[in-house]
């Protein structure tokens, strides 16, 4: 039976979404394992995002509280508000009260993957406060580490990212991710499948 990985994510302006998109590429690159990618539900009218400049949705579906359980393993994406996820995915883990009752995730590795508006703008207390989630319903934390090799120690570019996930600078949004942040995002879903896919066969 298949190792299934889900991308679950928030973007409103499409950087989050370019990352998850190349996290499921790195994710299915390992043999055995199916990825998809999944939405959280926008708590924003279509008014408010028009004004914000946002564009369309893209047509990835919306996931509910409880599929989520039919992950063996999940990675969540989200833009960062004043260091913290953005409020519509928190919204969506506030959701998840019934899953943490039942302890339905425990056991499941989980990664986190992110953007920022600026250098100084929560590239690591982003996920560092997500982590926080993720205890409460007693998923294991995978974090990249250094594991990226030289892309994670790169001087002579921008680049967003850090020991606990790949991540990206939106800037004023017309900044999109570059290759080495791309290419970092490749590495943790390729990374996290290979986790997954070894506690699940170990079972």
């Amino acid at each position: 039976m298949a190792t299934k990985v889900y991308i679950v994510y928030y973007s409103t302006y499409g950087h989050v979404e370019r990352l998850a998109k190349e996290i499921k590429k790195g994710a299915e690159s390992v043999e055995g394992v199916e990825a998809k990618l999944w939405q959280v539900p926008e708590t924003l009218s279509d008014e408010i995002l028009s004004k914000m400049g946002g564009p369309p949705k893209s047509d990835v579906p919306i996931i509910t509280p409880n599929e989520l359980v039919e992950a063996d393993g999940i990675l969540f994406g989200f833009p960062t508000r004043f260091g913290m996820m953005a409020a519509q995915f928190k919204a969506f883990i506030d959701s998840t009260g019934g899953l943490w009752r039942t302890q339905a995730l425990a056991g499941k590795p989980a990664g986190i993957f992110y953007s920022t508006g600026s250098q100084g703008g929560g590239q690591e207390t982003t996920p560092l406060t997500a982590i926080t989630q993720l205890t409460h319903h007693g998923m294991i934390f995978v974090p990249i580490g250094y594991t990226f090799g030289a892309g994670m120690f790169e001087m002579g570019e921008i680049k967003g990212g850090s020991p606990y996930g790949a991540g990206t600078y939106a800037g004023d949004g017309s900044r999109q991710p570059s290759d080495l942040e791309l290419a970092q995002a490749f590495h943790q879903g390729k990374y996290i499948a290979g986790i997954t896919k070894k506690l699940k066969t170990s079972a």
